[in-house]
């Protein structure tokens, strides 16, 4: 971690304050505290959310259990007693991007009042104990197993209780925790659309990845939890489900009692008011028949796949241990042909260690016969204790950058066609917000656009779109 602070310096940047193998032991019960007697005026607390939906849904029940232990949530940083800086740390970038919002938001403090930071997320779950030395910044370092904690530590820091403060400041833990219920949280995403955590954990072993370390062993949520939730995010005013998890399509396959996603999908469709389940973060295996068949023929389920695949040379998939080229060509093509309007996306690595001029011109040439109909591309990164960050021939950071460029700029021209191809079409339009010009922006199943005349948090059917899709 030493070399991101030292990355850092004294630069302090504008942060977006978002509304984002070896043995592990098993998963322990994780007993919520006993919520403190408050004794003085109600606190109030903020989060600065960085990274991805899982992390979203973490910070969310998180302010949910502030909120019910009497805290009051706010967005205005500057008017919070305790800033919550939510982190990432799946790349490099993620990193840094999450050590400047812990620094900026002490920052805030020289005003002269005194406000807690607490850090959590895969930051802290990570780096816990070398984080708390070199950020003395930070009041309070706390992991998942510890966020039920959080109201009465929280309490205790802002001296709410007759008792002093005698919480350790790093609250890490194991990474492999059960779930706590996850529909009672203080949302961060716009009324009408929800995440829905289906599973957590990874027991994959690409070598470039260190996400099983802090987020744990795959498990699933359990069924009657899931549909629980969902129908309660529903009543609240939901009309989108986007179901998240490390790899989304495996959802019950570590339980083994043949309910898969495929019959998660089946059993949330019926609920009334629903009308959109997008799946992200698919593993390029697990697609079975049933699951193919249920996307296809289920009306409720949006036509796209978020799959991120990394690469497409066969050696450099080798030596990702990720599914082999043969494979996941078939499997791209297997769900073109079977589920009609199907929009896949995805993300590739540029710059793996030993990867050749010919194998990224491979990759290049894949992404332009392919045609992904949306797509990203980021540089690799070494990440601390992973098996790719000790492999040799190590790409320069500059041709890393390059070559992620030329994917990017593949891309653009891919997904502006595909843009085009929308034109004048009559679609379902969800709206989730207005523009500073006064256009409503939202999207179909597949694309964002933006238009005017519509009602926010709407599902406007057989809309004429005459605008250009961006």
């Amino acid at each position: 971690m030493a070399h991101l602070f030292r990355l850092l310096g004294t630069q302090h940047v504008l942060t977006t304050y978002s509304s984002s193998t070896a043995a592990r032991p098993a998963p322990r019960a994780v007993a919520l505290a006993a919520q403190p007697e408050l004794q003085q005026a109600t606190k109030k607390v903020s989060m600065v959310s960085l990274g991805c939906p899982k992390n979203v849904v973490d910070g969310e029940v998180l302010l949910g259990d502030l909120n019910r232990a009497g805290f009051q949530i706010t967005t205005d940083h500057e008017e919070a007693d305790a800033i919550v800086v939510n982190t990432c740390a799946f790349v490099e970038d993620a990193k840094v991007e999450s050590l400047q919002a812990i620094v900026e938001a002490a920052g805030l403090n020289e005003d002269g009042k005194k406000r807690e930071i607490l850090v959590t997320g895969c930051l802290a779950q990570r780096y816990g104990s070398s984080l708390a030395e070199d950020l003395p910044e930070a009041d309070l370092i706390m992991g998942f197993q510890s966020y039920g904690n959080l109201p009465s530590t929280l309490a205790e820091r802002l001296g709410m209780q007759a008792t002093a403060s005698t919480s350790d400041r790093v609250q890490v833990g194991d990474a492999t925790v059960p779930f706590r219920p996850e529909w009672d949280r203080h949302r961060l995403t716009p009324r009408h659309t929800a995440y829905l955590r289906v599973a957590e954990g990874c027991n994959h072993a690409c070598t470039f990845c260190a996400i099983p370390g802090f987020r744990g062993k795959f498990r699933s949520k359990a069924w009657s939890q899931l549909v629980e939730e969902a129908k309660r995010l529903v009543e609240m005013g939901v009309v989108e489900l986007n179901l998240i998890a490390e790899d989304t399509n495996q959802y019950g396959q570590d339980r083994r009692d043949g309910r898969g996603l495929a019959a998660l999908l089946r059993e949330l469709s019926a609920i009334s008011g629903l009308h959109w389940m997008r799946i992200l973060y698919a593993y390029p295996s697990y697609f079975d028949d049933e699951l193919i068949d249920e996307i296809a023929s289920n009306p409720k389920v949006c036509k796209y796949i978020d799959m991120p695949l990394q690469h497409i040379n066969n050696l450099t998939l080798l030596a990702m241990n990720r599914p082999s080229q043969a494979h996941t060509k078939a499997l791209l093509q297997k769900l073109r042909d079977r589920i009609p309007g199907l929009v896949l996306r995805t993300t590739f690595i540029s710059g793996f260690p030993g990867e050749t001029v010919k194998a990224h011109k491979e990759l290049v040439e894949f992404a332009q016969t392919f045609r992904f109909e949306r797509a990203g591309a980021f540089v690799y990164s070494e990440e601390d204790g992973t098996p790719a960050a000790e492999l040799p021939d190590q790409v320069p950071q500059r041709v890393r950058q390059r070559q992620r460029d030329e994917l990017v700029q593949v891309q653009q021209g891919i997904s502006e066609a595909f843009a085009a191809s929308l034109m004048d079409q009559e679609t379902d339009v969800l709206v989730d917000g207005v523009s500073e010009d006064g256009w409503l922006y939202g999207r179909t199943q597949v694309r964002f656009l933006s238009a005017p005349a519509l009602w926010l948090g709407c599902l406007v059917s057989s809309c004429c779109v005459f605008c250009w899709l961006t």
